[in-house]
């Protein structure tokens, strides 16, 4: 049965029959927003941009490497002092699907948007702490989305074979005006990965912003 994440908490990265999770998904699936139409009838779609990224931190807090979309400007990412964006780790442990920028049109097709996959097994040992957070690209913030989830799986982008833990965002009063969530991060700990749940929102206006927050504020 899978775990329904709650802010703050931890879990270990055991599955029912004792065995390690060491190569899973994480998956970020999300609804466009309908707006306007009487009895069906014109209605409209507003397409929903959100991202899924990751950064990796070393033991002494420092930024070492990072997803996240290539579409993002670099002259903007410049200005923050970060790189270029990419679909992969310098260890080629962890892979992005890429850049969905739209989110489901007629309604959850129970797929997710976009997914970055892990595998722990090639994680270089420098990295002791990987980031896993959203930004809202759009001018929307969480609490008008329709519905979005976070999950762990074990299986492929193109196919779900376990659910091992999920976390739902959006459509809550409580996302009203923000635009970022830092959902969770792995972490070393005496030699193996944990998993912890922070879920914690933020009115960032872009991922930068974000990246900032996480350097500064949690991965001392």
């Amino acid at each position: 049965m899978a775990i329904n994440l709650e802010k703050g908490q931890r879990i270990n990265l055991e599955k029912s029959n004792g065995s390690k999770l060491t190569q899973f998904c994480v998956g970020c699936n999300w609804g466009a927003i309908k707006t306007g139409g009487f009895l069906g009838f014109g209605k409209t779609t507003q397409d929903v941009d959100l991202d899924l990224s990751c950064v990796m931190i070393d033991g002494n807090g420092n930024l070492v490497d990072h997803i996240y979309s290539p579409l993002y400007r670099t002259d903007f990412l410049g200005r923050y002092g970060l790189p270029a964006g990419k679909l992969d780790s310098r260890d080629y442990a962890l892979h992005h699907s890429g850049d969905d920028l739209q989110g489901d049109q007629d309604g959850d097709d129970e797929l997710d948007n976009e997914i970055i996959t892990v595998d722990l097994s090639r994680i270089s040992p420098d990295v002791e702490q990987i980031f896993f957070f959203l930004n809202n690209v759009g001018k929307e913030d969480f609490s008008q989305i329709p519905y979005a989830s976070i999950r762990m799986f074990e299986g492929t982008p193109q196919k779900v074979k376990e659910v091992f833990a999920s976390y739902n965002v959006a459509a809550e009063p409580q996302y009203r005006g923000m635009k970022a969530l830092v959902m969770g991060k792995l972490y070393r700990r005496n030699g193996e990965w944990k998993f912890s749940a922070i879920g914690d929102a933020f009115p960032d206006p872009n991922l930068c912003e974000t990246i900032k927050r996480i350097v500064t504020n949690y991965a001392k």
